[in-house]
C-alpha cells in the first residue's frame, strides 16, 4: 500500500463537514420505519411472558378473528431451520410446542396485520399455555447446576490465561490484596428501536431493509430460517439511529421473524419494535461478577489472579466472543509477568446479553482499576504514580504475552491527563474542599485502560473487509463498503480517505448504504475496526484507480509529463500541465478505461494459544487515561461529575472533529453506566422497559469541563496510522468515576451503577 507522508495530507486530519449531516437534519434520511411497500403487512411478536417453563399449547383462534389480521405464524410455519445464534445455535426462532421457554422474551409467534396497531392488539389475544418451572435468576444459582437452563450444565463456556506462575507468586508474597466486584446490565438505549422490512423481490428471493450493524449476519440468518441459498437474500442497511453493539446480532433475529411472515404471505412484511419490546427482549451489556487477587512488590504489580463470571442469560448469543475480550482485558493496561485469569459464561433464565460498546471489557476494567486504586491507597502510593510505574510501553508484553513494540501511546495518555488535570493541585483542592464541607464531598478518580482493536485471535476469520469504488464519466465517485454507518461518522471518514487518495473533492464523492449485492462479506461493524478495515479496502481500490488516471493523463501529453499530482479536483504536473479531475475521468471513459475497482484488506494472521490464552490477542491496541472529579451529596447519595480530563491514543485522527464527538458520546454513555442506568428485573421480567423508568444521562448531567487530548501514536497497518476510537471512548469512564466516588465517601465502591441507594448503604457501613 502506498504511504503518504503527513505533510502531504490535504484532507486527512482536517476539519470537514459531516457528509450525511444535511439529510439527517432536513428529514430526507430514511430510517427503518420510513420504508414502505405496496401490500405491506405489519408484524408484532407474541412473547412467552414467563421466565422458565414448558410451552404446552398456542391458541390463535381469537386473535385470527380480529379484523385486519392477515396471519399468525408459529414454529410450524418456519420453512428452514428453526434455530438462531451467531456463535452457538441454542436459541429457537419460534418456540415449539412441547419445548422449553427459557426467558420472558422468548418469541412464540409472529402476528401479521394490515397495520401495526392491529398486529400489536392481536398479539395480546394469542393464548399460551405454559407449565411454569423454577427459574435460575442469578450467577450464584446458575453455578450450582441445581436447575439447568440447557442440558448438561449452566457453565457452558470458559476461557483462561496462564502466564508465568501467578499462583506461586501469590502464595509466596507478603503483600497480597483481594477484591470482589460486580457490574450490572446496561441497555444500549439507541434512539431508533429495532426495525426490519422483508420484501419478496424480482429475483425470486427476498430483499431486506433495516436498522443494523452487520448485514452479512442478517443475510446468513434469513438464508437458514427460510431454507434458501444466500444468493436469494439481499440485505440493504437503512439509515441507523444508533446501535452501540445492540444491532450486531439482534437484527438477525428481528429479520427472521419478518421473513417468516413475508415468506408465508408472499407480501412485504415489516416489524418495528416498541421501546418496551425492544428493552424486554434484546441484548444488553453482560452482568459480570469478578474476584481479584493482586501481589505487589513496592510499586510493581508482580501477579494477578482473576475469576470472572459472566451472566449469559438464556442463550449464548455473542457471549463466547465477548468473553474473549473480557479475558484479555481483565488484568488492565499493565505489564505483569504472572497472570492467571479464568472467565466463565453461565446460563440464567433472563434476557440474553450480547454486544455493547466495549464488548465485555468495561466490567473488568472497572474491577482492575478499582483494585489498583485500593492498593495505592493502602500502600500510601499516589494512584497516578502506581499506574505510571506499571503501564504498558513500547517493548512491553500484555497479559497474554503479546510483545508490543509500536503504536503504544499509554505513557503519553497518562502524561496528558496528569498535565491537563493539574493532578497534584486538583487532589489538594479536593482535600481542602472536603475539610470544610460536611454534607457535600468531592473525590478525584483516575483510570488507565487499553483496548484490543479488531476481532482478535478468536475472530480472525471475520477480520477482513471489501470495498467497491466507481468513478463516473463526470468525475463523481461512488464508494461502497461492507461496514455500516450507525451514527459514528464512518461515511465521513471513508469519504475523506477516498478524497485523499483520488484527489477528488469530497462533495463529488458519495458513500452508499451497505448492500450485500455489491460488496462481499466484510465482517461485522464492531470492535472499532471500520476505519482500519474498510478504510484500507477503499484506499487500495482508490490507489488502483488513481494509477489508471495517471496513465491517461501522461499519455494525453505524449509521455511529456511527470507523475501527476491529484488535489482538490485538479490534476497537474510540475511542467504546468493541468486538467480537472472531472475532465480527466471523461477522457478515460472515452478511451474505454476501466474506472471501477474492488479493494480488499485483511490483517496478518495472529499467533495465539487458545488453551492457555497466550500470544497475539489483537492486531493492535488503543490506549486511554482519564481523570474525573465528582461531588457526592452525603444526605441523598446522589453523585454528579464536575470535571473530566481524558486522553486517547487513536493512532491518527483522520477526522479530528469526529474523534472528539466519539469521545464526548462515549464519556456520557460511560457516565450513564457508572451512575444512572439501573436495569430492574423481577422473576426474569425487565421492569424498567422504557425511558420513564430506565434513566439515562441528559445534557444537564454532562460536566461543563470535559477536556479532551488526542494522542497520535501511528499504527503502521492502519490507514495513515489510524486505530479505533468508538469503544475506547467509553471504557475508562466507569472506573474513573467509581474511584472518584470512593475517595469522596471514604469507602470502596465495588459495584456499578453507583446508585444513590448504594452510596448511602456504603456511607452507613462501618469502615472497610
Amino acid at each position: 500500500m502506498p504511504e503518504t507522508k503527513s505533510e502531504d495530507y490535504r484532507i486527512v486530519g482536517r476539519k470537514v463537514k459531516r457528509v450525511d449531516a444535511l439529510e439527517k437534519i432536513n428529514g430526507q434520511a430514511r430510517f427503518a420505519a420510513d420504508i414502505s411497500f405496496d401490500r405491506q403487512v405489519h408484524c408484532a411478536l407474541v412473547i412467552a411472558g414467563t421466565a422458565h417453563g414448558i410451552l404446552r399449547s398456542i391458541d390463535t383462534s381469537e386473535a385470527l378473528q380480529i379484523e385486519g389480521v392477515e396471519g399468525i405464524f408459529t414454529w410450524k410455519d418456519v420453512p428452514g431451520e428453526n434455530q438462531l445464534g451467531e456463535v452457538i445455535k441454542d436459541m429457537p426462532c419460534l418456540v415449539k410446542v412441547g419445548d422449553r421457554v427459557r426467558y420472558y422474551g422468548d418469541v412464540v409467534a409472529v402476528v401479521a396485520a394490515r397495520d401495526r396497531r392491529t398486529a400489536e392488539l392481536a398479539a395480546g389475544f394469542v393464548k399460551l399455555q405454559i407449565d411454569e418451572l423454577e427459574p435460575v435468576l442469578s450467577i450464584e444459582e446458575a453455578l450450582q447446576d441445581r436447575i439447568l437452563v440447557h442440558e448438561a450444565t449452566n457453565n457452558r463456556v470458559s476461557k483462561r490465561i496462564r502466564k508465568g506462575d501467578a499462583q506461586g507468586v501469590l502464595r509466596e508474597s507478603e503483600c497480597v490484596f483481594e477484591g470482589e466486584f460486580y457490574a450490572h446490565y446496561q441497555e444500549q438505549a439507541y434512539m431508533e428501536p429495532q426495525g426490519i422490512t422483508v420484501v419478496p423481490d424480482l429475483d425470486y428471493g427476498f430483499t431486506v431493509y433495516g436498522t443494523m450493524q452487520c448485514p452479512y449476519y442478517v443475510q446468513t440468518a434469513i438464508s437458514n430460517v427460510l431454507g434458501l441459498p444466500m444468493s436469494r437474500i439481499r440485505v440493504i442497511q437503512t439509515e441507523t439511529g444508533g446501535a452501540f453493539g445492540g444491532k450486531e446480532d439482534v437484527p438477525s433475529y428481528v429479520a427472521s421473524y419478518a421473513s417468516i411472515a413475508a415468506f408465508n404471505l408472499k407480501r412485504p412484511a415489516q416489524i418495528i419494535y416498541s421501546r418496551e419490546i425492544d428493552i424486554q427482549t434484546t441484548s444488553k451489556r453482560h452482568p459480570v461478577k469478578s474476584f481479584y487477587r493482586v501481589a505487589m512488590e513496592g510499586k510493581k504489580i508482580k501477579a494477578v489472579e482473576v475469576r470472572a463470571y459472566m451472566d449469559m442469560g438464556a442463550y449464548a448469543t455473542l457471549s463466547p466472543v465477548v468473553m474473549f475480550r473480557t479475558l484479555v482485558h481483565a488484568a488492565g493496561a499493565y505489564e505483569i509477568d504472572n497472570v492467571s485469569i479464568d472467565t466463565y459464561g453461565v446460563y440464567t433464565n433472563k434476557v440474553p446479553p450480547g454486544a455493547f460498546r466495549g464488548f465485555g471489557s468495561p466490567q473488568v476494567l472497572f474491577a482492575i482499576e478499582s483494585m489498583i486504586d485500593d492498593i495505592a491507597q493502602r500502600l500510601g502510593i499516589d494512584p497516578l504514580e502506581i499506574r505510571e510505574e506499571n503501564t504498558l510501553r513500547p517493548g512491553s508484553k500484555t497479559s497474554t504475552g503479546h510483545l508490543i513494540e509500536e503504536s503504544v501511546g499509554a505513557p503519553v495518555t497518562l502524561a496528558k491527563v496528569k498535565e491537563s488535570s493539574k493532578w497534584y493541585q486538583l487532589m489538594e483542592e479536593t482535600t481542602a474542599f472536603n475539610s470544610t464541607n460536611s454534607y457535600r464531598k468531592r473525590g478525584v478518580g483516575i483510570s488507565h485502560i487499553y483496548y484490543g482493536v479488531s476481532l482478535g485471535a478468536g475472530g480472525q476469520f471475520l477480520d477482513k473487509s471489501g470495498a467497491h469504488v466507481l468513478i463516473n464519466k463526470d468525475g463523481s465517485v461512488d464508494v461502497r463498503i461492507g461496514g455500516t454507518e450507525m451514527g459514528q461518522g464512518a461515511k465521513t471518514v471513508i469519504a475523506m480517505i477516498a478524497s485523499q487518495e483520488l484527489g477528488q473533492r469530497m462533495d463529488k464523492i458519495i458513500v452508499h448504504q451497505p448492500d450485500t449485492a455489491f460488496v462481499p462479506d466484510s465482517g461485522p461493524t464492531v470492535a472499532s475496526r471500520t476505519t482500519i478495515y474498510s478504510g484500507n479496502a477503499v484506499r487500495n481500490a482508490c490507489g488502483a484507480l488513481k494509477a489508471k488516471l495517471s496513465k491517461v493523463f501522461m499519455e494525453s501529453l505524449g509521455g511529456d509529463s511527470d507523475l501527476p499530482i491529484f488535489e482538490e479536483g485538479i490534476v497537474r504536473d510540475g511542467r504546468g500541465h493541468e486538467i480537472t479531475f472531472d475532465s480527466l475521468a471523461n477522457a478515460a471513459y472515452s478511451a474505454n478505461v476501466k474506472l471501477f475497482e474492488s479493494g480488499w484488506y485483511e490483517t496478518p494472521k495472529l499467533s495465539f494459544d487458545m488453551e492457555n490464552g497466550i500470544g497475539e490477542a489483537y492486531v493492535t491496541y488503543s490506549y486511554a487515561s482519564q481523570v474525573v472529579q465528582v461531588e457526592v451529596d452525603m444526605t441523598t447519595g446522589s453523585t454528579r461529575v464536575i470535571k473530566a480530563f481524558t486522553a486517547h491514543d487513536v493512532g491518527k485522527a483522520i477526522n479530528p472533529d469526529g474523534v472528539i464527538g466519539q469521545i464526548q458520546g462515549g464519556f456520557v454513555q460511560g457516565m450513564g453506566y457508572a451512575l444512572y442506568e439501573d436495569l430492574k428485573l423481577v422473576n426474569g421480567k425487565v421492569l424498567s422497559d422504557n425511558f420513564n423508568t430506565y434513566i439515562i444521562p441528559t445534557i444537564h448531567e454532562v460536566p461543563q469541563d470535559l477536556v479532551i487530548d488526542i494522542v497520535e501514536s501511528p499504527f503502521p497497518e492502519g490507514p495513515y496510522g489510524a486505530k479505533g476510537i468508538g469503544e475506547p471512548s467509553l471504557m475508562p469512564v466507569p472506573a474513573s468515576i467509581a474511584n472518584a466516588v470512593s475517595m469522596a465517601i471514604g469507602k470502596r465502591v465495588r459495584q456499578i451503577p453507583i446508585t444513590p441507594e448504594y452510596v448511602l448503604r456504603l456511607i452507613e457501613e462501618k469502615k472497610d
